[in-house]
């Protein structure tokens, strides 16, 4: 089961958590503001890896975290603070 490590509430498992999704990186190899605007919100990469991830504890503090989660163990490398 996967953790995800709350600044308020501690070590929480992650039904209680809503994804916010992958922090989206803005392609550098588009140079059109259009299309580099459609990539960067459409077309998300399923990376294998670390990723920067946005998690908001909905059953819990209702406060917004960052995190960076290896995709092939699912384990949480770092915590970044809360932002509201």
């Amino acid at each position: 089961m996967l953790l995800i490590p709350c600044g308020n509430c501690g070590a929480r498992s992650v039904e209680e958590f809503r994804w916010g999704g992958a922090m989206p990186h803005v392609p550098d190899h588009v140079t059109g503001a259009e299309e580099r605007n459609l990539d960067y919100v459409w077309f998300l990469d399923n990376d294998e890896g670390e990723i920067v991830e946005r998690w908001f504890h909905e059953a819990g503090c209702r406060r917004w975290c960052t995190i960076t989660r290896d995709t092939r163990t699912d384990a949480v490398v770092m915590v970044s603070n809360h932002q509201h």
